[in-house]
């Protein structure tokens, strides 16, 4: 079976049943049949194969990229520029998918990164309070009661994906602190790179995005080179 049907089924049956903080609300964009169908296009163009490939772990969807398209780091204009998929998505455009997609540019083009990697989350659907983005990790006791599906849903991805030397973590902080610590114990991986975070990079450090990208290829290269 390619690995874009194993995404699609993945996805399809993401279903976090777990009790929510108070205010705290789940973004499950995968329920939609449009957004769904999106994904379905974006999978096997990209994934339509039998490939290992690494993954680069963000830290939950939000709400102007992988919470409105379902594809991690990709808003609709991403979506329809860089990957070639038209669709009927606003188009407000996410600083964190900008700055992947500069790399992903820098990289080569979206073929030739997707062949290699799996963006993914640690948390594969996002959080909003109040309408805004919530990270898992802003939360102590939303952090607790997603940790059984978080590994669960690690496992089935790397049913698909393969490759368990190298993981890559989007966020040199408190995404990469949760996910060592959880790594230690599962043992997923036998390292964990972190990488900064694009959004910290787009609102802090925009003056040395170059710098950045270079950074991420260079990490990134290492691995890509081996596939």
């Amino acid at each position: 079976m390619h690995v874009s049907k194993q995404i699609l089924s993945f996805l399809k049956n993401l279903d976090l049943k777990t009790e929510l903080p108070d205010e705290v609300e789940v973004m499950n964009p995968f329920k939609e049949e449009y957004t769904y169908n999106i994904c379905r296009q974006f999978y096997n163009k990209y994934y339509g194969d039998n490939n290992s490939r690494h993954l680069i772990l963000g830290i939950n969807p939000g709400r102007f990229g992988g919470g409105i398209t379902g594809i991690p780091f990709t808003d609709p204009l991403r979506l329809a520029s860089a990957c070639g998929i038209e669709n009927k998505f606003q188009k407000k455009q996410e600083l964190s998918s900008l700055f992947i997609y500069d790399v992903i540019a820098s990289f080569g083009s979206a073929a030739s990164f997707y062949s290699k990697f799996y963006i993914s989350s640690i948390c594969p659907l996002g959080f909003t309070k109040h309408n805004k983005n919530l990270n898992y990790y802003d939360d102590k006791v939303l952090e607790k009661s997603i940790k059984n599906f978080v590994i669960q849903s690690m496992n089935k991805q790397l049913q698909f994906c393969g490759r368990q030397d190298v993981a890559f973590c989007l966020g040199e902080g408190k995404n990469f602190a949760y996910f060592t610590k959880l790594n230690n114990e599962m043992k997923f991986f036998k390292k964990i790179v972190p990488l900064a975070h694009p959004r910290f990079i787009m609102q802090y450090k925009l003056k040395k995005k170059d710098e950045y990208i270079e950074r991420y290829l260079c990490k990134l290269s290492v691995v890509g080179d081996e596939l």
